[in-house]
Formats: C-alpha cells, structure tokens, sequence
C-alpha cells in the first residue's frame, strides 16, 4: 500500500509542478483531482476520510475573501486607487515604490492571487500612459505581493491553512510577522531602487480621474469591507467573516450574484480541496512522520544553525512542490522543533517569501506574467535575476526579525 500511495503522490506532484507535461496537459487542478480520486481507488483513505481531510475553515475564507475582491473590482476601488497613487507619485521611481506599497498593502488584506488579478491591467495601463517600462513594476507588483501576504493569515492559501491548523488569532499572528513582512517590503524596495533607478528617469503623466464609478456602491463596498477587514482583528471566525461581508453586498446589490460568482476561482478552490485529500493519503503511510523523526534534531528552532536549516528547507521544498503542500506536510511535525509558535509564523513567513524566488514559484507570479503577456513578455531569466537576491535579502531581514521578536 505504502507503494501504491507514493506512486500516486508523485504522480499529482508530476501533473501539479510540471504545467506543460506532454503525456497529460491537463493542468493543475485537474492533476490534484486525478490524484484525490487515486488514492480513494487504491484504498489509500475511504470517501469519509477524504471529506474529513479537507480544511473547510481555509475553503471558506478563500471563497469569501474572493467574492469580496470581486465586488471590491466591480466598484472600481482598483482603478481608484491606482489613480490616486499616480496622483501623488510624479517621477517612475516614486511610482515603483509607490506599487510596493500599494501591492504589499492590498495583499496583506485581501488575497495576493486576486490582487494581483486585478492589479496588473491598471499598472499596465499606468506604464503605457506615462511611457515607461514595464518589466520593473510588473516584478515589483509580483514580489511585493507575495511579501505583503505574509504579514496576515488571510494573505495567501497557505497562510490561511496555517491559521486554521496552528489556532493562531488574526492580531497575534499580525503583531509577529506584520513587521518581518514591513521590513522585507523596504529590502525590496531597496533593491528596486538598485535595479532599475536608471531606467526610470522620467516623469509621470497624469490620468485625468474617471467619473464612472458608482458612488453608492463604491463607499457601501469599501465599508463593508473595512468591516471584515475589522471582524478580523476582534478575533471573529475568519471564514464566515468574510462570507458575512460577501452576502452584505449580494443583498446590497439586489441582483443575481452568478457574475459575481463566475468570476471566483472555483478550479483553485478545487486544486485545493483535491491537495488536502492527496497530503492526507501519503501521511496515512507514516513516511512523513518517520522522516520528521529522524531529520528533527537538525531542526531545532533555539539554535542558529536549526533556524537557518529550518529556513532552507521549506524555501527549497517550497519551490519544489510548492508552498502550499510543504506547509500541509510541515505543519503536523512542528512541535518536535521546540518553539512552536515561533514554527508556525516562520513556515508562513519562509514558505510565502520563496515564492519569489523564480517566476514560477507562485500562483501570484504566474498571475502577472499571464496578464500582462499581451503588453509585455515577463521573461524567466529576467524575472530571476531580481527575485533570487530579492528572496534570499528578505529571507535573511524576515526571519532575523521574526526571531527576535519570538525569543
């Protein structure tokens, strides 16, 4: 049985990691499906196991802090901040750092996928207007994202499954790496500056403010909105906070919700619910609890050398099979490393920053390139040569600060 689970479990990995594997193309929703459904024909757990595995609490919240982006768009919120940041930014350099933030911002609150979903088109748009290259904002908008999210357990998916497993409080997890997540966005601010301050010489254009918006339902979102956003820090149930702010705004716009709906990315939804099932069968074998046995006295988060070890291997597995499974496979086996708080904000913190290490490291970077491919290539070469020095400074900030502020 061990066997014939492993084979499966490497099989989803080959579908999920692999995007364009010619035998099957099917993608990576669909891989985590063939897998989930493997492991329930081989026996490895039985239809009820399977349900139990999934982490409701983490669908929930992803759902609903998705609904609320979508409603957030359709208000034209990200328009109008863009627009207002343009305002206020008159040089490329001022708008680079000014993409920072507002990516790293918006992330931390809302889900980075989504942020940058939505975000790419207007800073395209803002680079087309006032001629200047793309390349540098696009990778600024990647990575800020990606390090924005990990300041908050609604950030990203895996910080979200983290939240949920560790019992962590929104504000408590905040108060941790909300400032190694501060401090990674100034690094990388920093060597933005460094990058591409050469290129980014000239000014900005104005973008005449648009009147389209609908004021009623732009100021209704945004307080709905500041609403969640506050049922967060007082400690209410993350999941259906969200989905409360959600259903406020369906009832709010008297109208059927399917566009709202079709617009939520139910296949990454799916992907994830396939991805608890796939992680439940191979832990079922004990192979992850062994190899945790053995490999835990290196570990230990007291010690420098366990801390820096702890670090490299979940930003190695993180770009391996990527972060979400390696916080399901880590997350179990943290008590054995001493200190597990400390473990909790590290793997959600190390876990999300290497993601920035290649172009393909995170959904949120595919996201931007995806998006932007029509106006501009995001090539892999030239996505790395910012985001390894980037990942390995912010890696280095990130985790310092963490530690100091957990010891």
């Amino acid at each position: 049985m061990t066997t014939a689970v492993t084979a499966v479990f490497l099989l989803t990995y080959a579908l999920i990691v692999s995007r364009r594997l010619r035998l099957l193309p099917i993608g990576r929703p669909a891989g985590a499906l063939v897998g989930a459904v493997l492991m329930i024909s081989i026996g490895a757990l039985s239809p009820v196991e399977s349900y139990e595995a999934i982490d409701h609490d983490t669908i929930v919240l992803l759902f609903g802090t998705m609904a609320l982006t979508v409603y957030l768009e359709r208000a034209g919120f990200f328009d109008w901040l863009a627009i207002r940041m343009i305002s206020v930014c008159p040089t490329g350099i001022s708008f680079l750092f000014g993409t920072v933030l507002l990516s790293g911002a918006l992330s931390a609150l809302l889900v980075n996928d989504t942020v940058c979903l939505f975000l790419t088109p207007v800073i395209i748009s803002a680079c087309r207007t006032g001629g200047l290259p793309m390349g540098p904002y696009l990778i600024a908008l990647a990575t800020s994202a990606n390090i924005g999210s990990a300041a908050t357990l609604v950030g990203n998916p895996q910080n979200m499954i983290i939240g949920s497993m560790s019992g962590f409080s929104f504000s408590s997890f905040f108060l941790f790496a909300g400032p190694a997540a501060a401090a990674g966005l100034i690094v990388n601010s920093g060597l933005l500056w460094v990058y591409y301050r050469r290129q980014l010489t000239g000014k900005m254009l104005k973008i005449p403010p648009t009147n389209g918006k609908d004021r009623r339902r732009f100021f209704l979102t945004l307080l709905v909105t500041g609403g969640v956003i506050a049922g967060f820090f007082a400690g209410l149930h993350l999941g259906y906070t969200a989905v409360a702010g959600a259903v406020i705004l369906v009832v709010a716009d008297r109208r059927d919700p399917r566009d709202v709906f079709s617009r939520v990315d139910w296949s990454l939804l799916l992907f994830f619910c396939c991805l608890f099932i796939v992680v439940a069968g191979l832990a079922k074998t004990g192979i992850i609890e062994r190899a945790w046995r053995i490999s835990a006295p290196y570990f230990i988060l007291s010690e420098t050398s366990g801390l820096a070890s702890f670090s490299a291997l979940i930003t190695f597995g993180s770009n391996l099979i990527s972060n979400v499974p390696m916080v399901m496979l880590a997350g179990p086996h943290l008590h054995e490393l001493g200190s597990v708080d400390l473990g909790w904000v590290l793997l959600a913190f190390v876990s999300t920053i290497a993601g920035n290490f290649t172009l393909l490291g995170s959904v949120a970077n595919i996201i931007v390139a995806e998006r932007a491919k029509e106006d501009y290539t995001l090539g892999f070469r030239e996505y790395l040569r910012f985001g390894a020095p980037s990942t390995i400074l912010v890696m280095i900030v990130g985790v310092s600060v963490i530690y100091f502020l957990m010891r």
